[in-house]
């Protein structure tokens, strides 16, 4: 199982910052939706030129103009970029296309997709699937991942790569880890933290620890 850090609602040399401190206990770094939306492809380029030997994922969350998008990611230094899971078939397809053609990879956020969708959704054998559970949830709801979770574990066995996101943190990784995830995705729980590296480190050496597990 690997683990990717989520950089978000931060500057880019905020991000690099952190990346720097916390990520080389990371699998993954993700440039977060915020980053994009704010400062383009240069908060993608930035960290590929920081960190040119790890995964750079670009959460752009397509959910239109799927090409263009995903190929922006990718010549920017993107390995992996984001397509939202209710966004129209064709446009999936077409960033499953873009992926291929670029040797890159791609995930689908699963954000608020009803159960037959993510149905339709795992004949995309190449995707990831991400299990997310939204910002706005957790911050006005109160909503945890471990609440609703269930609905995403009946798909980890069907042999796709399963991504968990939203609200993670350490002490409820033992329960997660035991429906053996391919992707734990973390944020706040390290980049909020009162010492990130110290954060990320107990994170990796808990997933390394259970690694027999998983």
């Amino acid at each position: 199982m690997k683990w990717q850090l989520a950089l978000d609602r931060m500057s880019i040399t905020q991000a690099v910052e952190m990346a720097k401190s916390a990520g080389p206990y990371a699998d993954w770094i993700e440039v977060g939706t915020s980053l994009i939306k704010m400062y383009g492809m240069e908060s993608v380029r930035a960290m590929k030129s920081a960190f040119p030997e790890k995964t750079i994922v670009a959460d752009i969350k397509t959910f239109d103009n799927a090409r263009y998008e995903f190929a922006m990611c990718f010549e920017a230094g993107a390995d992996i970029a984001t397509v939202m899971g209710a966004a129209p078939a064709k446009t999936v397809e077409l960033c499953a296309r873009t992926a291929e053609d670029y040797g890159k990879g791609y995930m689908i956020d699963l954000l608020n997709v009803p159960e037959d969708r993510i149905e339709q959704l795992c004949g995309f054998d190449g995707a990831i699937l991400c299990f997310h559970l939204g910002k706005d949830q957790q911050e006005h709801e109160g909503t945890r991942f471990e609440r609703v979770k269930a609905g995403a574990f009946k798909h980890a066995g069907d042999g796709l790569s399963v991504a968990l996101a939203g609200g993670i943190r350490l002490e409820v990784l033992p329960e997660l880890m035991l429906h053996r995830p391919d992707l734990i995705i973390v944020g706040e729980a390290v980049t909020k933290a009162p010492d990130p590296a110290a954060a990320a480190k107990q994170l990796s050496d808990f997933i390394k620890s259970r690694g027999d597990e998983c």
